[in-house]
C-alpha cells in the first residue's frame, strides 16, 4: 500500500515519545493489512483493534485509534489516489489534540477515492 504523509503528520510524529512510535509502528502492521483487504473489498470491515471510523464534520477524513491505556494513539488519514492506484494520505498523528484541526494540509476539491 502506497502512502503520504503530510507536513502536519510529519510534525506531530516528531512531538511523539519512543513508546508512542513504537506503539505506532506495531499498529501499523495490522493497519497497513486492512487497507490492502479495503482496496480488493471495500464492504469487509476494518478490524476492531483500529476503531476506524468517519470523522463526524470532516467529509472523507477518517481516524484510528491503537491505544486506549494511554497514551492515546490516534491518527488521521483519507484515501487518494497515486498514479492511479489506491493510496494512504496521513494527516495529523496524536491525541484526542488533532481533531481540533482535522483538515490542516486538505487539498481543495479532493474527493475520497474508491478502490479500482
Amino acid at each position: 500500500m502506497t502512502y503520504v504523509v503530510l507536513d502536519s503528520f510529519v510534525a506531530d510524529y516528531t512531538r511523539l515519545s519512543k513508546q508512542e512510535q513504537a506503539l505506532l509502528r506495531q499498529a501499523l502492521k495490522t493497519f497497513v493489512a486492512a487497507c490492502e483487504r479495503y482496496a480488493a473489498d471495500p464492504v469487509l470491515p476494518w478490524p476492531t483493534s483500529l476503531r476506524v471510523k468517519d470523522i463526524t464534520n470532516a467529509p472523507g477524513i477518517l481516524e484510528m485509534s491503537w491505544n486506549f491505556s494511554g497514551p492515546a494513539g490516534r491518527a488521521t488519514f483519507e484515501w487518494v489516489r497515486i498514479d492511479g492506484q489506491l493510496a494512504v494520505r496521513w494527516r495529523r498523528i496524536g491525541g484526542h489534540a488533532i481533531f481540533r484541526e482535522p483538515y490542516i494540509g486538505r487539498a481543495p476539491g479532493l474527493s475520497r477515492p474508491r478502490p479500482a
